[in-house]
């Protein structure tokens, strides 16, 4: 029987309280352990854990603005490159007047390491600059053929924020301003793993082919069942014009020969257009000045009317009698027009009086 404890008034006797059980002893009892078969099929069913739980170790920043000046359709792409990459900074359009020199600061307010600047002129032709800040290298391109995500309307589509696989064509490796290219590139637009903006998945392919000179840029989905690619967009092709040590600026490393600059392409086009008026100027010219020459007259051949028989006059018949006008049909079916709507208005006058 449990203890009683008695009241110091002669009451009743109460019962003591129980004593209180541990946390342990609470606890039911330990069932047995699991069989291997059960831990396999447990870690085969269990939910991988987000990979945020992952350290961000690559702290690359891309800083992506432009100058003023430029059209809706470089602005259109500005905003898809920002969509595509997650890691990506915008800031507002820059003076053309400013030196580029100061984008470094830029970058450095905004704690950026690389920079992708659209540059425009005369407002219609567009520069590209992608550089390291502060140290460099940096590239110069004119980009060419734009069309953006909105203008292309693609099947493709892609997670916003996912991480893109980059692929490049096997040139790159060949010549070493392309691997230096590459190696920017790849700092640019490869998005940094466990980004917070990023999202865990790898469904879109960044492509960069070369061909006639040129970097051709292609953004591709990656469908699950068959691997196929279906384009999204955007696409645009780079024409590399210097590769500079420093960042925007420095010494040359790398100039492009087979560069053709957009005012001397458009020289070209005008000279020869204008060729081809003057050409035909001197055409005509040379047409009225063989008109204005006096026709050589050749010696009269008299063996040339051997062949030739003389018509036979017709007599000549004087008409004495004026003839006849010829009617006017047309004159005539006028006329009974307007006799006849005379007519009817006289008519009508009649019927409303």
């Amino acid at each position: 029987m449990a203890a009683t404890k008695r009241k110091r008034r002669g009451g009743l006797a109460i019962q003591a309280k129980k004593p209180k059980r541990n946390e342990k002893d609470a606890e039911p009892p330990a069932k047995p352990r699991a069989t291997a078969e059960e831990v396999e099929e447990e870690e085969r069913n269990r939910i991988p854990g987000p990979v945020c739980k992952g350290k961000w170790k690559n702290k690359e920043r891309i800083l992506i603005f432009s100058s003023r000046g430029i059209n809706f359709r470089t602005r259109h792409l500005m905003q898809d490159l920002r969509r595509l990459m997650p890691h990506s900074k915008a800031d507002t359009k820059m003076d053309r007047k400013d030196k580029l020199f100061v984008i470094n600061e830029v970058c450095e307010m905004k704690n950026c390491n690389k920079c992708i600047y659209f540059e425009a002129k005369k407002k219609q032709d567009l520069y590209m600059w992608l550089s390291n800040s502060p140290h460099g290298p940096s590239a110069k391109f004119l980009v060419q053929n734009i069309h953006t995500l909105a203008e292309l309307k693609m099947t493709g589509n892609c997670l916003k924020g996912s991480r893109p696989l980059l692929s490049f064509d096997p040139a790159f490796d060949e010549l070493p301003h392309y691997a230096l290219l590459k190696e920017l590139l790849i700092q640019i637009f490869s998005t940094p793993r466990y980004h917070p903006k990023s999202q865990p998945f790898v469904d879109h392919v960044f492509t960069f082919t070369i061909l006639d000179n040129r970097i051709w840029f292609r953004n591709f989905q990656i469908i699950e069942e068959d691997a196929a690619l279906v384009e999204i967009g955007p696409r645009f092709v780079l024409n590399l014009i210097k590769i500079f040590q420093g960042s925007f600026g420095g010494p040359t490393l790398y100039e492009n020969p087979h560069y053709q600059s957009p005012n001397m392409h458009r020289r070209v086009i005008r000279s020869i257009t204008a060729a081809k008026y003057r050409e035909k100027q001197q055409v005509k010219d040379v047409q009225k000045l063989r008109k204005k020459e006096l026709k050589t007259l050749l010696p009269h051949d008299p063996t040339a009317d051997v062949f030739v028989t003389p018509a036979e006059e017709k007599p000549i018949e004087i008409q004495w009698v004026k003839p006849e006008p010829k009617v006017d049909l047309k004159a005539r079916k006028k006329r009974i027009y307007k006799r006849q709507r005379k007519m009817k208005q006289r008519m009508d006058r009649g019927k409303t009086k």
